[in-house]
């Protein structure tokens, strides 16, 4: 089976709040990009990438006024994909969801949030405890977006964990100055590490368990991907992974940046910088295995328009994987 995660950016605003599509000229969300051209170009990728089960990441809005399931029903029929249901777990108030599109015809899923209000590792719509700044005081951690877990079996019996994930922005969003972008990162830095101890915490309670995970979706983060991991030592993505040894993930991406801090490193994303009249390429999206299901010699790609070979020999994908969204998809095949 083919598992993919794929951050869509402004998916939401190709919909009305009936749900219908917008496929118009009118302009999306992306530079320079219409609505029915960036629809059109998704259509491209999604059919390229042909998963059995898709986590995307900032999927249309659920709310009182909107239906995501709906909308992203209707994006995949408009297109006739087979990853044709939707499941969404916590709605939250970002306008993001995080939800998995599936074959119904390969998998049964079930939305299924363990934890309770309390413990080590409380339901993720809840609350997590901890000191963030070190003053023996403790913070009230919340999900601006709660994970979504997932009870998966195929249509061959065997069952998997899903986690899709989009952990909390490092951006220092309405700073006024240098000092003040500073003082946000650091605090949207400890924010974002206390995000990741809290899924690291449900983590080692299904490895504990036995349990086949995949944990994916969009880290905002990465090993040495910016000057604050020095500051506490370590990425949120190193968090969540483990530590090399007994109830450790595994994803090939990170492992190649965890050991060669220089040369060419792999990315999942592209964000046009407009100070600096430049791109900015970063490694943010990870599929995450347990030790059984990287036993099975799965096997990791990133859809770049660039580094990608066979992306960038088919100039029709190409150029829809520029035109969708600032990241791209990653897959994994796995026999299973």
């Amino acid at each position: 089976m083919r598992i993919a995660t794929y951050n869509v950016e402004w998916f939401n605003s190709l919909f009305d709040d009936d749900g219908v599509l917008l496929n118009d000229g009118g302009w999306s969300k992306r530079r320079d990009v219409t609505r029915a051209e960036q629809t059109a170009a998704l259509g491209v990728v999604f059919e390229a990438i042909n998963a059995d089960a898709i986590m995307v990441i900032e999927a249309p809005d659920s709310s009182r006024i909107r239906d995501g399931k709906k909308a992203i029903e209707a994006f995949a029929a408009h297109f006739g994909l087979r990853t044709n249901t939707a499941l969404i777990g916590f709605e939250n108030d970002t306008q993001q969801e995080i939800t998995l599109l599936y074959d119904p015809a390969k998998l049964t899923v079930l939305h299924d949030p363990i934890g309770g209000d309390t413990g080590p590792a409380p339901r993720f719509d809840t609350r997590y405890a901890l000191d963030l700044n070190v003053d023996a005081k403790l913070d009230k951690v919340v999900f601006s977006k709660p994970p979504l877990e997932v009870a998966l079996k195929t249509k061959g019996g065997n069952a998997l964990r899903l986690i899709g994930v989009h952990i909390k922005s490092k951006a220092p969003h309405g700073a006024r100055n240098e000092q003040d972008a500073i003082r946000i990162s650091i605090e949207n830095r400890r924010k974002q590490l206390a995000q990741c101890i809290w899924l690291r915490q449900r983590v080692v309670e299904h490895l504990k368990s036995g349990e086949s995970l995949v944990v994916l979706g969009d880290f905002n983060d990465g090993p040495g991907l910016d000057e604050y991991e020095k500051l506490f030592g370590r990425s949120g993505v190193e968090i969540v992974l483990g530590e090399e040894g007994d109830n450790c993930l595994f994803d090939p991406h990170a492992r190649q940046v965890l050991s060669k801090r220089l040369g060419a490193q792999p990315v999942t994303s592209r964000f046009f910088i407009h100070q600096e009249d430049r791109y900015l390429s970063a490694l943010l999206d990870y599929i995450m295995v347990s030790g059984d299901l990287r036993s099975k010699a799965p096997k990791w790609r990133i859809w770049h328009p660039f580094d990608d070979r066979q992306c960038y020999q088919t100039p029709k994908l190409r150029d829809a994987l520029l035109t969708a969204s600032d990241h791209f998809p990653v897959t994994m095949d796995i026999d299973i």
